[in-house]
Formats: C-alpha cells, structure tokens, sequence
C-alpha cells in the first residue's frame, strides 16, 4: 500500500471519527460540535471528494460548516463552550499537572491565542 493512499485512509477514518464526535456534541451540553465538524470537513477535503460534499450535504452538519466558511460566523453556545473546555482543561493542566514554567507559559500563551481566534469570528444568530 503506497504512503498516499494509506495518509488517505487515515484522513478519512479521522474524518468519520470527528463526525461522530461533532454529531455527539449536538445532545452534549459541554461537547462543542462546529470545531469537530470543522476538522471532519478538514480531512475529508483532503482525502475524498465524495466524503466532503456528503458533509456538506447533510443539513444540520453541513450548517455548522457553511456557517464559517462563509463568515457568519459560529453560535454563541458554541463560542461559549469553547472557551469554557479551553480555559478549563488548560487551566487545570498548569495548576494541577505540568510542573515546569516554561511549558505552563506556552500552554498559557497558545490559550490566550485559541481564544483571541475565537473572539475574532462573528457570532451568528
């Protein structure tokens, strides 16, 4: 099996695998679903065609995608958990797990950046 087909394969079962996750979110409460979907539609995109449209084609997956790809942005529950899980299992990796200061900053900086990326896209109605 050459390497392309089987990064391919790999794209395609992460795919399946963020669908599930991001269609999960949609009746957890504190399971985001657009970020999930976002990285479904990330890999599928880069390893099948026919996956991708079917993605899209779904009406309330293919939404949450074409919501941001356009600019409309995302939901405000859905900015709202995002932030609650970031600053949540990041905060409690600095306080309670990582011991060395320069990984506890990093960790910090690269929240402080998630959430101003967050902040930046529209919310939509």
């Amino acid at each position: 099996m050459s390497a392309r087909r089987l990064a391919k394969g790999l794209l395609i079962l992460l795919g399946t695998v963020f669908v599930g996750v991001g269609v999960l979110g949609v009746f957890v409460p504190l399971l985001p679903t657009t970020p999930f979907l976002l990285l479904a539609a990330a890999c599928y995109v880069r390893s099948s065609q026919r996956f991708y449209d079917w993605l899209l084609s779904v009406r309330w997956l293919g939404e949450y995608i074409r919501r941001y790809r356009e600019g409309r942005g995302i939901p405000l529950r859905a900015r709202a958990v995002a932030l609650i899980l970031l600053w949540g299992t990041i905060g409690y990796s600095v306080l309670f797990i990582v011991r060395g200061p320069l990984v506890r900053a990093v960790l910090t900086l690269i929240a402080i950046g998630v959430t101003a990326h967050i902040l930046s896209i529209r919310t939509s109605k």
